[in-house]
Parts: C-alpha cells; sequence; structure tokens
C-alpha cells in the first residue's frame, strides 16, 4: 500500500500544510537497505551504539526525500525539496504508523510469542495455511521492535491471513508491540531461558509475552506447563484460551498417545469429542510441541482433520538462515533455497550484496516462480525486475511458468528461464556457471536441493558452522557497554580464530566496525584482496613485510625501536608523510611494546621525521579478566595513561587510547579511553564468565560405524585403554589432523551425540576418533558436535587443561566453514 506523506504526517499528529508531495510504500530504519529512494521513508533512530541521523545526508545524495527525525541538523538547511517529520520517539512513531497500517485491516492476524519455536511454528503454519489464505508473515525473524513493525507494514489489500512473530528481550516491550500486530489469535510457544537476563523471573518474562493477548479472539497454549497455567489466571485470560494437554483429558485440545517411529511421529489427538491422528516427519520433542500448537491454530480456522493430515505429513524443516557454500568453478553460493517470497527476496538480495564487496565474481540469482501472493503475475514480477535490477544483478535464470511468462520484465542482457527445475538441470547451463556470486532462491515444489547438489563443491560431513548473527550479536552486546563514541577494533588475526577472517571481516564491515586488526601482513592482504576497506592494524610487523603493508594501506604497530626506525626510513624513502602507526606501550605484560623510560627517546625520533604520525597509542591487559589481579590491571592502566599523555602532550594532536581488551571492556567498560579491542568476545566466549554472548562457532562431524566390542578388549592404537564393560564403540570422522588434539583421549575429552555426551575412548587418531556410545541412542550418520551449543568450546579446554583460544585455532583448514545468517 502506498501513502501520502500527508497522511503520514496526520497519523503522527503533524502539521503537513507545507510538505512537498511524496507517495510512501516503503519504510526504511538500515540505510544501507535502500531500494527505491523516491518512495522510501527513512526512520532515524538512534541507540546507545548508533545514530541515524548521521545517514540523512547520504540518504538525502542517494535520492531519498522523507525523514522521521527527532533532531533537525544545521548541515540539513540546503535540503530544501526534502520532507523532515520531526518526533520525539523516531521508534515509537514507526510503530505508530504500523499500528495504524494494521487497524486498516479486518483479517485474521496470529501473533506468536515464546522463548523458543515462534519461526518455526511461524512457518510451519505458512506450510499449512498457504493453500487457504493468501498469507502475509514476518520475514525470517522479524521479531523485534523494530523488526515488528516492519513485518506489519507488508499488509496490503490482497492480505487474508497474517502470521507475525514478537520477541521480547526486556521488560515493558510487549505492550508497545501489542497495538502493531494487535493478534485476534494468540500462540505461545516454550517459555525458556533465553532473554532471561533482563528479566527477574521465568514469571515475570511469561507474563510480560502473555500481554500480546491481551486483545485476541482466542489464545492457543499447553495447560500442563504451570507456569504458563499459573500466569494466563493471573492475567485473567482464561476465558478466551484454546489449550492442549496430554493429561487433561477435558482440555478443548487433548494429545492422547504419541507414537515416535525411526524418521516419524504418530500423533493421535481426540476434539469436540471424536479421535482423529496424523503424522509428521520429525521425531524431537520440540517438533512435536511446535506441531501441537500449529494444529491447535489449524482446527480454530476450520480446516478439517482430514486436511491436516494430510498436509502435516509434508511439513519440511525450516531453513531460518541463509548459508555461504563454495561453489564449483569459483562460484560462491548463497543457500536460500525452500523459501521464496517477495519479502525475503530483499534480504537475500542485501545479504548477496554484503558478500561481494569489491570482488570480480559476476552477481547471478537462481530464482523459481513466486507463490500465493494474491498480487498479478504481471505486477509481481515487475516488482521483482525492479529490486534485481537495483540490487546490480548481472544475470538471473528464471524457474517457472509464471516468471517464464514475465521474462521480458528483466532487462539484464544475461537471462534464462525455464518451465521447471528439471528442465533447467537438462539444459547444462549450470554448467557454464563460472567466478559467480550466486543466490539460490526457489519455493519448495521446485527443489532447488537438486541444483545445489551440481553447483556447490562436495559437501564434506565434517564441518565449522559459523553464525554470522551471533557476531553481529556479540559485537552489539560489547558495544553497548562502552560509553557512546568509543571505538572497536575487531581482531580477526588466525583466521579470526578460526571462524574464518574474510567472511568475518565483510560481516563487521557491513555492521561499522572501526577497525580490523590481524598479526601478519600476509593476513591484511587476504582482507584487501577480498574487499575489505575499514583500517587494518597489523600487530606484529616485520621489516619484510614492510613493502606489502604500504602497497595495501596497512597500519602497522610498532613497538621497539628497531622497527620504529625502520619504518620511518622507508616511509621517508618513498616521499611519503603522515602514514598512519600504532604505538605500543609495554605497561607491565612484557611481550611486546616501549617500555615508559623509552618514551622520551621515541618522541625525539617522532618528532625529528614527517613520515608517519601515530594515530593510536595502546597497551595489553595481562589478567584482566581475574579479580585476583586488580590491583595489577589498575597498575598497569595507570601506567598506561601515564605515557600516552606525555606522547600526546609532546606531539600536540590527538591521539586514540586503548587498553581494554574484551575482559577489560566486561569488568572495567568505563575505564578512560576512546577506543578497545575485541578478541575472544566477539567469538562468544567471555573471559570472565559474563553472560549474554552468544554461540558463534559450532564444530560437527558425523558417525562412520558403530560396534558391539566386548569386555576386557581394547582400542586403538598403543592399546591404551581396555574396555571394563560390553559397550558400543562408535567411530567419527575427526582426528588430530582436524584440529582434535590427542590429549582429549582415554576419556579425557567427550563429544556429544543426539544431546547425550559421549567420551572419547582410547588415543586420537589422525583422522579418526573412537567414542562410547554405550549408554545413548546412536546410529551411524548421526550428527556428532565436538563443540557448539550444549558443549561449550570452554568446556572442551578445561578438560585437557588448555584455553579455548587454542581450540578455535586448531581446527584446521580442511574443516570447511559453512556460513549461516537469519
Amino acid at each position: 500500500m502506498t501513502y501520502s506523506i500527508q497522511q503520514i504526517a496526520a497519523i503522527l499528529g503533524i502539521p503537513s500544510e507545507t510538505f512537498h508531495p511524496a507517495a510512501i510504500s516503503i519504510l526504511l530504519t538500515d540505510s544501507r537497505r535502500l531500494s527505491m529512494p523516491e518512495e522510501t521513508l527513512f526512520f532515524a533512530l538512534a541507540t546507545k551504539n548508533n545514530d541515524a541521523h548521521l545517514f540523512v545526508d547520504n540518504l538525502y545524495q542517494l535520492g531519498v526525500r522523507n525523514f522521521v527525525v527527532s533532531r533537525f541538523l544545521p548541515e540539513w538547511n540546503h535540503f530544501t525539496d526534502a520532507n523532515f517529520l520531526k518526533v520525539k520517539h523516531t521508534l515509537a512513531a514507526l510503530q505508530k504508523i504500523a499500528a495504524h497500517h494494521r487497524a486498516q485491516f479486518h483479517i485474521p492476524v496470529i501473533g506468536i510469542t515464546g522463548s523458543n519455536g515462534k519461526t518455526v511454528v511461524k512457518e510451519w503454519l505458512y506450510q499449512l495455511l498457504e493453500k487457504s489464505y493468501n498469507i502475509v508473515r514476518s520475514p525470517r525473524s522479524y521479531n523485534s521492535q523494530v523488526g515488528v513493525p516492519l513485518s506489519v507494514w507488508q499488509i496490503d489489500e490482497q492480505a487474508e491471513l497474517c502470521i507475525f512473530e514478537a520477541g521480547i528481550s526486556m521488560p515493558d516491550e510487549m505492550e508497545l508491540l501489542e497495538p502493531v500486530i494487535r493478534p485476534t489469535i494468540g500462540v505461545l510457544t516454550k517459555i525458556g531461558e533465553a532473554h532471561q537476563e533482563n528479566f527477574t523471573s521465568l514469571q515475570q518474562k511469561c507474563l510480560e509475552k502473555l500481554e500480546l493477548f491481551t486483545n485476541c479472539n482466542v489464545f492457543i497454549f499447553d495447560e500442563d506447563n504451570e507456569l504458563v497455567s499459573r500466569s494466563v489466571d493471573m492475567m485473567v485470560l482464561s476465558q478466551k484460551t484454546f489449550s492442549w494437554s496430554r493429561h487433561n483429558r477435558d482440555a478443548p485440545l487433548f494429545i492422547s498417545k504419541l507414537e515416535q517411529k525411526e524418521m516419524t511421529t504418530v500423533i493421535h489427538y481426540s476434539f469436540l469429542n471424536f479421535d482423529y491422528s496424523f503424522i509428521i516427519p520429525f521425531i524431537d520433542e520440540a517438533s512435536i510441541e511446535n506441531a501441537i500448537n500449529c494444529l491447535a491454530v489449524a482446527l480454530y480456522l476450520h480446516v478439517s482433520p482430514r486436511e491436516i493430515a494430510q498436509r502435516m505429513m509434508l511439513l519440511e524443516p525450516v531453513a531460518m538462515r541463509l548459508d555461504l557454500r563454495k561453489g564449483k568453478r569459483d562460484c560462491q553460493i548463497i543457500n536460500d533455497s525452500y523459501n521464496s517470497d517477495i519479502n525475503s527476496i530483499r534480504i537475500a538480495l542485501d545479504f548477496q550484496q554484503q558478500r561481494k564487496m569489491d570482488r570480480p565474481l559476476k552477481k547471478t540469482v537462481i530464482l523459481s516462480d513466486i507463490l500465493q501472493t494474491g498480487i498479478s503475475p504481471r505486477s509481481l514480477y515487475k516488482k521483482v525486475a525492479g529490486m534485481v535490477e537495483q540490487s546490480g544483478i548481472k544475470k538471473i535464470i528464471g524457474i517457472g511458468q509464471h516468471i517464464s511468462a514475465n521474462a521480458d520484465l528483466f532487462t539484464m542482457a544475461e537471462k534464462s528461464f525455464y518451465a521447471t527445475t528439471d528442465e533447467f538441470i537438462a539444459s547444462g547451463e549450470w554448467n557454464n556457471l563460472h567466478q559467480e556470486l550466486i543466490l539460490l532462491k526457489g519455493a519448495r515444489k521446485f527443489h532447488f536441493e537438486k541444483i545445489s547438489a551440481l553447483i556447490e563443491e562436495r559437501i564434506l560431513e565434517t564441518l565449522l558452522e559459523v553464525d554470522l548473527d551471533a557476531v553481529v550479536h556479540n559485537f552489539n552486546f560489547y558495544k553497548s557497554k562502552l560509553q557512546p563514541g568509543v571505538k572497536l577494533v575487531c581482531m580477526v588475526k588466525a583466521n579470526a580464530y578460526g571462524a574464518g577472517a574474510v567472511e568475518i571481516a565483510k560481516t563487521l564491515q557491513y555492521h561499522r566496525c572501526d577497525y580490523l586488526a590481524v598479526a601478519v601482513a600476509e593476513e591484511g592482504i587476504q582482507l584487501r584482496n577480498e574487499g575489505i576497506s575499514l583500517p587494518v592494524i597489523v600487530l606484529n610487523p616485520e621489516v619484510h613485510s614492510f613493502e606489502e603493508i604500504y602497497t595495501n594501506d596497512l597500519e602497522p604497530e610498532l613497538y621497539n625501536m628497531r622497527i620504529l626506525e625502520a619504518f620511518i626510513k622507508e616511509a621517508e624513502r618513498r616521499g611519503i608523510t603522515d602514514y598512519p602507526v600504532h604505538l605500543k606501550i609495554d605497561s607491565g605484560m612484557h611481550r611486546l611494546g616501549f617500555l615508559p623510560a623509552q618514551i622520551p627517546v621515541v618522541l625525539e625520533m617522532l618528532k625529528a621525521q614527517k613520515g608517519v604520525k601515530v594515530r593510536s597509542v595502546f597497551s595489553h591487559l595481562s589478567a584482566s579478566e581475574s579479580w585476583l589481579f586488580d590491583d595489577f590491571t589498575h597498575q598497569q592502566m595507570e601506567t598506561f595513561n601515564q605515557a600516552a599523555s606525555e606522547i600526546e602532550a609532546s606531539l600536540h594532536y590527538k591521539l586514540h587510547r586503548h587498553i581494554l581488551n574484551s575482559a577489560g571492556v566486561e569488568r572495567f567498560p568505563k575505564t578512560e579511553g576512546d577506543m578497545a579491542r575485541l578478541g575472544i568476545g566477539l567469538y562468544g566466549v567471555s573471559p570472565s564468565g559474563l553472560s549474554g554472548l552468544r554461540n558463534v562457532c559450532t564444530l560437527k562431524t558425523t558417525i562412520l560405524q558403530i560396534k558391539q566390542i566386548s569386555s576386557n578388549e581394547t582400542i586403538g592404537y598403543g592399546r591404551k585403554e581396555k574396555l571394563e564393560r560390553d559397550a558400543r564403540i562408535a567411530t567419527i570422522r575427526f582426528g588430530y589432523a582436524d584440529g582434535l588434539d590427542r590429549q582429549f583421549g582415554n576419556r579425557k575429552g567427550k563429544v556429544l551425540i543426539n544431546g547425550e555426551l559421549a567420551p572419547i575412548v582410547g588415543n586420537v587418531c589422525m583422522d579418526l576418533t573412537m567414542v562410547d556410545v554405550t549408554d545413548i541412542q546412536a546410529s551411524e550418520g548421526d550428527t556428532v558436535i565436538l563443540f557448539g551449543e550444549g558443549l561449550s568450546v570452554i568446556t572442551l579446554a578445561d578438560s585437557i587443561g588448555t584455553i579455548p583460544y587454542e581450540i578455535l585455532t586448531s581446527i584446521s583448514p580442511r574443516v570447511k566453514r559453512i556460513y549461516i545468517k537469519e
């Protein structure tokens, strides 16, 4: 839908006589995601970490003329053709506009909240109901204070049903989202510990989430959960509940029996005194609970039990995250198959642009028909063609009858269209993809997994899964602890602690990190070759690397007189002035750095030349994670500040100062300085045991073989372990050549299989390891987690007396890295 700027102003209570005419169809909160500037209304959201008012100038240059702001900056005075809507709080204005938009539609709206399962329930409801309704739903996990209003803004005249999820992390947030969603049908999924840190108890969080359902017609939940049932009574919601139970036969929906088979679960239920059953292709408890919630919604919407049973059997796993994989013939593949709707296309195109940077990869999209939009095919594909063109796509391959019929709308020179996936495969065109960044995006019925299998490099069963959203979360987590304006230097040395420096750097650059740091020049060169333009500090430069440092605009740490003198000499030889460098002070760790007594000589040398200019002065804390050494830590800080002040006073210009590392930010966030360095914390490991970080890396492999071995037999090389009982021994595809330290052998280490810990038995081999699965339900081919969710890298490191840094950086290059993003 489109609103005039005068209508928008009226919603916000702003007089509109002076506004230039404008039609608004897009609400924008992220300046990097601009697509159609002439129809965009930008909201300058201000947070502790960021102030979007700073991006108004750039957006104006790109063609945006409509802005919602909370203050007017002098530099905007010459934007005389722009409309500025000034409000007290820009986020509240966004929510108010979305709430007004929601109120224009009198259709069923399903609102989903809970700690776990929201997105799965939303996507499964879409799969179950898409044949009956034209559905608008939240893109991926758009469930925040910003994401919810952007989701609701998607509702248009063709919508017959809406499904939105809402998440909260602080008290009082849900009452702001309730009028935006205003659900007619409410669903509460599982309540757990996620985002618990800002709530005093699980009950407080549960009560907060129930605020979403205060005005709905019906509310669906598991009445067997005592916490939820108690909270429902406290909120006086009992009169509108449609609860389900596995124990109470008088519940509106009674789950009478579960039959878990090898790959499926049969769910028997009683509704309105009739007995029914259906099968889902899942066996885990979470999927069973999610399916029952979906069952209750479908029954309430009068979907027949027979249709429910047919559709439940066809439920697909929810691919909630994009993943980036290496393709054949120097291609890279962003796999977003099973998910092709108009709103998710923009998100995927944006992610594709983030990954391209300045590399010579051609941007290609393989796109299927988009189903169940309620829009005429001509209008739909005209809109898609515009999005694709604005994203700089050079080649499109369309698969499906409708997209093929509208091929003329796509104006790029390289385009081809096929009626079916099989027709595309038979054509052999996939064999010609070369040096391309391919976005693979298809509706489920087109089975794009067939294409993926042909164009991806062979996917090994051993991989390191890197969660890019967790990296962003951790980055913002630490940024929020610092004073406004403090810059962050993010460590991507040692291949980003094993996670993959290039993809981590791209993510950080997109999210406006200030600096990156690497150990050696070669690591910096790799980033430059992949299009990273952020300033990069080289922490351990040597004289032989100066050529690469200058050529690639890297900034060296200077830590002793030899390096300082040599770098100045090289700058002068090249005729360079004011080349940025960073001075390291040894404040007590006694590794690299100038001792305080050397500073007068350093200053004398710096003032006698023009080749380099000190950009920052910094030091490293020895034991900032430990309360035992706080006196020494404060002594280091004092030594550093004295040295920094001496340098700054002598050079007569302002320097950045940084001494805080991850642990320092956690424990001393108000320490003097305008920069800090983020290392292990970025990757989800808190040095001081702080909660609130998200796991970034999950190391996975599979079980190759399981054998029944008799008592008194020995396992592995050297016959180091004799079995004390009959045992089931599994051999997994991972060894010391992959990064598993041999110290983990002989029951010192454990792995996670189907949620259970299995001890490592015998010596770790080069490529394989044996584990004891006697007391675990395990089969050949099952996934094995070496570290990740459920088995932290900290626990793993502690078991052999080492540190998480060593575990993370030891993962071999032969272990494939897979990058995922919601």
